[in-house]
């Protein structure tokens, strides 16, 4: 393969850290595996379509389609390496992965969105062990940097990258962002070889649209697999970034391989897959383009991504919120929690407000505010339009750094007992929480919930702890009363029913939870 001069590698003088613009993650793809072919019919005519190989076609009533991938393959194999490393890993002892049932899921990528199938599983107690991990990287530049995911190299003591034909070099780390699972390496004993490179792809992929995974799956190395775009836009519980669905078999080793569109460009870095059975099953997530070139670029200025961070909780706001805080719509992000010693502890937000606008832009949703905050540099001030209950407002404020994963901890789950007081409007059985043994000392804890009600309804259950009430924090029953009533007089409108708004703790998570009440 002819080496090319990729411009974007030279961008190493740059004064300051990429100033990081929005990113549209929906607008990137992924791949993987399988062998997919085309019927051919002799009576329509073949084309030559315009590659460096020439690649014969076909022609569809969607226009040209590949009568093989063979001449693609040989255009972008050779950048594709295998990665070996040396290092310790974290294993379970009664199965190597850390969700049961998820092999190719490796320690150290988000997998939020995947515990939620396994729950209550068996799983045995986690121990430290010597390993040899494989998985897949490709070249960016003609130089050696080479782009894979962080969970195959992360601890890392001796890297080594084995191009297609089998030479060997060795390899140091630059970089790694453990959000996005990227990271990049380095070639260390090149002896000013050229390496065969790859570009990212520039272009918006499409559900349906073709793709190549080319990887180290189960360390048989050079393997290419084909499938197509089955979903943008994914949320597998890695903070606010989306991920590319491709329905092509990307297993055990080629995490950290390419996903390439028709014209040879990379789509999407393959980076987990969904597999219950620990076998293919045809659903597989890729890191978009447009966010690794973002994360690669950072990582190569200094081998860090810096993120801006609010410290606060965030949930969506649904209809009954809505309602209940005096927005006319559905949008915006509830802050559920604020973070204590993090940067809007010392601002005026509080539990309940409602962040409905960044800098003039319109919040979406939780995940949009997260975008934009962490599309922002720490140390940038920003401007945030807030609602509190029904009273909008501005604040202006300092963003920090985003923290790492074990900063983020969260607190302590706790359980009740006994001792009910009943509240019929709500349907509730509770009893002040600094009574419960376990329970902590702030709130009331729900003994109890009538299955008829609509907090049953709305998910409430008992152990629950309940901290305010329409903007009224509450630590014994009657305070509940109190906010019950508050929200029933600030009612507007001729409505029979009134949405009373909520802070709930289910034990380390907080949340905000809009119950009906029927006024008088």
């Amino acid at each position: 393969m002819t080496s090319h001069t990729n411009p974007a590698a030279n961008e190493n003088n740059r004064s300051r850290k990429l100033v990081r613009r929005p990113v549209i993650l929906a607008a990137t793809a992924l791949v993987a595996a399988g062998a997919i072919g085309l019927s051919f019919n002799p009576r329509v005519p073949l084309a030559v379509a315009e590659t460096a190989q020439m690649q014969q076609t076909i022609e569809t009533p969607y226009g040209r389609a590949p009568l093989s991938f063979a001449d693609l393959v040989q255009k972008v194999k050779p950048a594709v390496v295998s990665i070996n490393v040396k290092g310790e890993t974290k294993t379970a002892s009664n199965d190597d992965s850390p969700i049961p049932g998820m092999p190719n899921l490796p320690e150290g990528i988000p997998r939020d969105f995947f515990e939620k199938f396994f729950k209550g599983q068996p799983k045995g107690p986690s121990r430290r062990m010597p390993s040899l991990a494989q998985g897949s990287g490709f070249f960016i530049s003609e130089d050696g940097f080479v782009v894979t995911n962080n969970h195959v190299v992360e601890d890392a003591e001796d890297i080594t990258v084995t191009m297609e034909d089998g030479e060997k070099f060795d390899a140091k780390m630059i970089g790694s962002d453990p959000r996005t699972d990227l990271a990049l390496i380095k070639v260390t004993d090149g002896n000013g070889k050229k390496f065969p490179f790859v570009n990212m792809s520039e272009k918006y992929p499409r559900v349906g649209d073709w793709v190549l995974a080319v990887g180290n799956p189960f360390g048989l190395g050079g393997t290419v697999t084909a499938g197509i775009v089955s979903a943008r836009s994914r949320d597998i519980g890695s903070g606010p970034y989306d991920y590319l669905q491709i329905d092509a078999a990307v297993n055990r080793g080629n995490s950290g391989g390419p996903s390439f569109d028709l014209d040879g460009n990379v789509v999407g870095v393959n980076t987990a897959i969904f597999s219950p059975s620990g076998g293919n099953v045809g659903i597989a997530f890729a890191v978009p383009a447009a966010l690794v070139k973002e994360v690669i670029a950072d990582l190569k200025d200094d081998g860090s991504v810096d993120r801006g961070w609010l410290g606060v909780v965030i949930q969506n706001v649904n209809d009954d919120i809505a309602d209940s805080v005096g927005l006319a719509k559905a949008k915006g992000a509830m802050i559920t929690k604020v973070t204590e010693d993090g940067p809007a502890a010392d601002q005026d937000i509080k539990a309940g407000d409602v962040i409905v606008e960044v800098n003039g832009n319109e919040v979406k949703d939780s995940r949009d505010l997260a975008r934009k905050i962490a599309d922002l540099e720490p140390d940038t001030t920003v401007n945030l339009a807030i609602v509190r209950y029904g009273d909008r407002r501005e604040v202006n404020m300092t963003l920090g750094s985003f923290p790492s994963a074990k900063k983020l901890a969260s607190l302590r789950t706790e359980e009740p007992a006994d001792e009910p007081e009943q509240v019929e409007k709500l349907g509730l059985s509770l009893a002040p929480a600094g009574k419960i043994p376990g329970a902590g000392e702030d709130g009331v804890v729900i003994l109890e919930v009538n299955s008829e009600s609509d907090a049953a309804d709305k998910g409430l259950k008992p152990g629950d702890i309940i901290l305010q009430v329409a903007g009224v924090a509450v630590s014994n029953p009657s305070d509940v009363a109190k906010g019950l009533k508050k929200a029933t007089e600030s009612a507007k409108g001729e409505k029979d029913e009134v949405k009373v708004l909520m802070q709930v703790k289910t034990g380390d998570q907080t949340r905000f939870v809009a119950l009906s009440q029927k006024k008088g």
